[in-house]
């Protein structure tokens, strides 16, 4: 299991920014010496990772291995905020971490509290903050490797249920119905409904309002947007149908979550 192989691993982190994009910006072509790990909070961006070209969403990881060569842009019409670590293994392994170069849907609201409260310390710097800011660190690789692990677990496999799961983790603020869902795959609605189901436990309209009501809830972390706007951002219409909705997942309001 790769938390008991990197567990002894200490991570020097090296660079970190609050990144809130202007519509030009990119990061220039270059072969990177650390490890690049970046949560995409709001907005769109395209890494082109040794050649191949990747695009992450608000909600989405991207994690760039030392020695592979980066490059990034935004997108115009919607600009980039991100967290990015560049870090390095003490004392100089070049251990990578099992990740994807993009993975989608991994930004809790909890993962987003360790990303602020590292910022309030690296940004403050107060006597010995490497330390706590080294502790908050780990608390974020530990989640992603159990959050890794788990999905990495052996369960039934089905490629279709799999393009089902990939189409809406890409277009979960659009309209999805599944009719469409069905039309995608080459099935008949009422098979697909129960095949879902069995597969993932949950109806396709539960699971599609989970993956809507965790990107709401990342977003409201970020404070900036009002409900209704976040309500619009993930697909929800009326504002209204989108409280109660999320009420009933979360256990409470969407008024409180902090920004």
């Amino acid at each position: 299991m790769d938390i008991e192989r990197l567990q002894n691993c200490v991570p020097d982190i090296v660079y970190f920014v609050d990144r809130r994009c202007f519509p030009d910006w990119e990061i220039v072509k270059q072969r990177i010496d650390f490890h690049d790990l970046t949560f995409v909070v709001e907005g769109r961006s395209v890494y082109r990772v040794n050649g191949v070209d990747y695009e992450a969403r608000a909600g989405d990881m991207i994690y760039v291995p030392m020695g592979s060569v980066r490059e990034a842009y935004t997108f115009k019409d919607d600009p980039m905020h991100s967290y990015a670590f560049n870090f390095n293994w003490l004392p100089g392994s070049s251990e990578p971490l099992p990740f994807q170069t993009v993975t989608k849907n991994v930004v809790t609201n909890e993962l987003y509290g360790y990303m602020k409260q590292f910022a309030q310390v690296w940004m403050g710097k107060p006597p010995g903050y490497v330390m706590p800011a080294r502790a908050l660190f780990l608390f974020i690789l530990h989640r992603l490797l159990v959050m890794s692990y788990r999905y990495d677990a052996p369960s039934p496999a089905d490629a279709r249920i799999n393009k089902v799961l990939e189409y809406v983790s890409e277009h979960y603020p659009e309209e999805l119905h599944l009719s469409d869902m069905a039309k995608l795959v080459n099935l008949h609605s009422v098979y697909l409904g129960k095949l879902f189901k069995k597969t993932i436990g949950h109806s396709f309209k539960e699971y599609v309002n989970q993956i809507r009501i965790n990107h709401a809830e990342m977003l409201l972390s970020t404070g900036g947007f009002t409900v209704t706007q976040i309500a619009d951002r993930c697909g929800f219409r009326d504002v209204s149908y989108f409280s109660n909705v999320f009420k009933s997942i979360k256990g409470f309001p969407p008024s409180a979550v902090k920004g």
